[in-house]
């Protein structure tokens, strides 16, 4: 059995990873080929297409690129068609993989498509289900997506949310903030002279910063050995990192969640352009963004937003969050016991390659 995979970021090329593991762990002659990254590959996928040419991000940064996404899809259904794969799974990266999935199904009709954690249409917009629906299947990982679904006549297909297989409550020596700048060049350069203000500002205080890769730093203008309370931090996986830190500042995105779940008190940060702000704020009225929050629709994490997110901001939750470690271990708790299942990732890997519950 072959499967065409189609990913975009990070959070997404580790989802798919979990499920390429879990898949290849209980079947044999299953074989993944597609547009994936180095965690995806590391499980067993022959990566068509490196995620690092895709990791773009906001409207802007996709109108950009759109003549070079289309050629790419373009060339994914070529090699779908020459290896005569029968099922594709899309992970995420709506940008892309809407279009793809529409241009898919009308290349090859009858071929089987996974459309598994979809773009969050009640964010972006519901008129966008017309274009999800070509999908043969629906997987989601959130319980309010079931109820979202099910409103339009979708039968989401839902088993727990893969991240509470994955991680534990940590204990921590609690030593460190923890910086997660994010893992996209625009996040980091936008993020990054914040988090190194506060550094600077706190010298009292120990940070370490974790970036997912040393190519990282030559989008780094400052001179990181400038500041002597902090420690950087390329190899250490999440987990180990979480162990030993008391609290983090991270950039919206999965990486709140799984601090959560790891028992991690945490402040969301995020800062994009005026245009991308305008269209969120205005148009797509977004109330929560970090999942945590979304999980019980109210804040477990604070949220600091553009003007908002600044160090005056920052010190000042740090200091809440401490005052509120009990109320916050009792919501990270609470998230845990909401996206809970049974042997998730396999149920997960189990659907796809069977088509039944």
């Amino acid at each position: 059995m072959k499967f065409f995979v189609s990913t975009g970021e990070v959070s997404g090329d580790l989802h798919l990873s979990y499920l390429v593991e879990a898949i290849n762990k209980k079947y044999k002659d299953v074989k993944f080929y597609g547009v994936a990254g180095k965690h995806s590959k590391n499980a067993g996928v022959e990566v068509i297409q490196d995620i690092n040419e895709l990791a773009i991000m906001g409207f802007t940064e996709v109108l950009k690129k759109y003549s070079f996404l289309k050629k790419k899809a373009n060339e994914y259904i070529d090699f779908i068609k020459k290896e005569n794969i029968k099922k594709v799974i899309l992970v995420d990266y709506g940008g892309f993989n809407l279009k793809f999935l529409e241009l898919l199904k009308k290349e090859i009709p009858n071929i089987e498509v996974f459309y598994y954690i979809p773009p969050k249409l009640w964010i972006w917009g519901e008129k966008r289900i017309k274009k999800l629906v070509k999908a043969d299947h629906i997987m989601v990982i959130f319980p309010w997506e079931v109820e979202f679904y099910k409103k339009h006549g979708v039968d989401a297909i839902y088993f727990g949310n893969p991240f509470v297989d994955k991680y534990i409550v940590e204990k921590r020596e609690e030593e460190y903030i923890l910086l997660l700048p994010g893992s996209r060049k625009q996040e980091i350069k936008t993020l990054l002279p914040i988090m190194l203000e506060l550094v600077k500002e706190s010298k009292e205080s120990k940070f370490l910063l974790k970036l997912s890769s040393e190519e990282h730093l030559k989008w780094i203008s400052e001179n990181l050995c400038e500041y002597p309370n902090l420690y950087l931090e390329f190899e250490k996986k999440l987990p180990e990192c979480v162990k030993n830190s008391k609290v983090a500042i991270a950039a919206s995105g999965t990486v709140t969640l799984e601090l959560a779940l790891m028992g991690l008190p945490t402040i969301v940060i995020y800062k994009t352009g005026f245009i991308n702000a305008f269209i969120a704020r205005h148009i797509l009225k977004i109330g929560f963004v970090s999942l945590p929050n979304l999980t019980l629709d109210r804040e477990v994490f604070p949220e600091l937003l553009q003007e908002r997110c600044n160090v005056e901001e920052i010190k000042k939750y740090l200091i809440k969050l401490d005052k509120e470690r009990e109320r916050i271990d009792r919501d990270i708790q609470e998230v845990r016991d909401k996206l809970s299942g049974k042997n998730v990732v396999e149920s997960y890997g189990d659907f796809l390659v069977k088509g039944e519950r």
